[in-house]
């Protein structure tokens, strides 16, 4: 009944009452410890077995609600790809107590915003509003958790497989270079591993998907056990516990998810690839396996991408770009999953050259760094632009990245949703010669992958 009388109310008000909507200021926080970054919160579960973690931040008028599923597209199997991102589409369609349209109509009318994200292992949404709204944003995202199943049909899920295949078409298919990504993960991760397909599915799948397999997905997955709930900004924390606690309670739990088989992954020797594309310039990706989210060896990973390729004192920029001019551009990243990670290289010559000429001298910087550590200075440099991001991310409460989801992140992974000192201490421990270790261990020349990207009708890597 709650959920219809509140329905009423917002939709005779085209938005919400003020009564509704007032809340008392609460008190500032306390200053923070300049020795150690703080970042109070409180935590506790639900009957249901939802995780609520709320944060107190008076600096601006706004509050976040960032929900993390414990599902991404790890989860699905070999023929069922694509689940995970399609039900990210599904939950912006309507729910039990609110109609199609009116999830985004209600929410801009009161100044805010959405949004969501499918990655390899787990579904994110965010509703950024106004302080006086966290009502309006806790009843919305409580109603596609408790009720979405009560509106979805086999119509409703044909649309948003027609719009999911449309966005493959044009984000994978049809973007230059875009199957780079889908290929080198097929070349990474053997058939079966979670890893092994895209994040947005192959067509055949999306095709092949039922209604009745999309309802036993939410079943499986999105169930109050399997998620958490951040809420954090200008908030009083009893007053939104009360909240949370008013539209998620009555959430009904599902089943212990069952546990997932990760087999084993390992390169043992140079795997090589050639696949053509309608673009101007040829392209290759480098990439190893490496060690996990967290694992040891991650952070430094990122270290050696900083001294390899990050800005334009890198190593690789430097000569590729600069002094030889030879390449267009280059990067390197370590993309650190939970399950496993990989480091690529990324590099695209300038007309008249070829990626051989490129790929000696990123062999030849990788070897110098496999033998000799980094200097002081690249050390400092790489930390100080890490911890530049990281304060940066700080400065926002909501959206990708912001507090609320880096509280739910480091819960996800670590347990710990205040894990951000642990986080920016992996980096400030490192000293070169653990970069120069990690470099040897994780980036053989001999046991790798190399994905070439050529034009439509040119021998792979010749100057055009």
């Amino acid at each position: 009944m709650k959920r219809v009388v509140l329905l009423l109310a917002a939709a005779g008000a085209m938005g919400w009452p003020a009564a509704v909507l007032a809340q008392a200021p609460a008190a500032a926080t306390p200053a923070a410890d300049s020795a150690r970054l703080q970042l109070p919160y409180t935590h506790f579960t639900l009957a249901n077995g939802l995780t609520v973690i709320l944060h107190e931040d008076h600096s601006v008028p706004v509050v976040s609600v960032n929900v993390w599923y414990n599902v991404g597209s790890a989860r699905e199997r070999t023929g069922r790809t694509g689940f995970a991102h399609l039900f990210e589409h599904l939950m912006f369609m309507g729910s039990g107590h609110v109609k199609p349209g009116e999830f985004d109509t209600w929410l801009e009318g009161v100044g805010g915003s959405n949004n969501g994200s499918t990655g390899n292992d787990r579904t994110n949404y965010f509703i950024n509003v106004p302080a006086n709204a966290l009502e309006l944003a806790l009843y919305l995202e409580s109603d596609r958790m408790g009720y979405l199943l009560d509106t979805m049909t086999p119509q409703t899920v044909d649309a948003q497989r027609d719009v999911v295949k449309n966005e493959r078409r044009e984000r994978v298919e049809n973007e230059p270079y875009g199957m780079a990504d889908v290929v080198l993960n097929e070349l990474l991760y053997p058939e079966g591993h979670p890893y092994h397909w895209p994040v947005i599915g192959y067509m055949p799948d999306l095709t092949a998907a039922s209604y009745d397999d999309v309802v036993a997905f939410f079943k499986t997955y999105y169930a109050p056990q399997n998620a958490s709930l951040v809420v954090a900004g200008d908030i009083d924390p009893p007053a939104a516990r009360a909240l949370v606690e008013k539209y998620f309670s009555d959430v009904k739990p599902g089943q212990p998810v069952p546990p997932m088989a990760i087999p084993g992954v390992a390169l043992t020797g140079v795997t090589r690839k050639t696949i053509t594309d309608r673009v101007q310039l040829p392209r290759r990706f480098v990439a190893w396996l490496t060690p996990m989210r967290f694992a040891p060896g991650d952070a430094a990973l990122d270290i050696v991408a900083d001294v390899l390729a990050g800005g334009k004192n890198s190593r690789l920029y430097k000569r590729l770009v600069y002094d030889l001019q030879i390449a267009q551009s280059v990067s390197a990243y370590q993309s650190s999953m939970a399950l496993s990670s990989s480091f690529i290289v990324d590099v695209m010559p300038r007309p008249g050259h070829t990626l051989d000429e490129l790929q000696a001298v990123i062999d030849e910087e990788i070897a110098k760094l496999q033998q000799q550590p980094p200097s002081d200075r690249e050390m400092q440099r790489a930390i100080n632009q890490i911890e530049s991001s990281f304060y940066s991310r700080m400065e926002r409460v909501g959206g990708f990245g912001g507090k609320a989801d880096q509280l739910n992140g480091y819960f996800v992974t670590t347990g710990n949703p205040d894990w951000f000192n642990e986080d920016i201490a992996r980096y400030r421990a490192l000293g070169p010669n653990d970069v120069r270790a990690a470099a040897a261990a994780f980036l053989p020349a001999g046991r790798r992958v190399e994905l070439t990207v050529v034009p439509e009708g040119k021998a792979g890597g010749q100057p055009q």
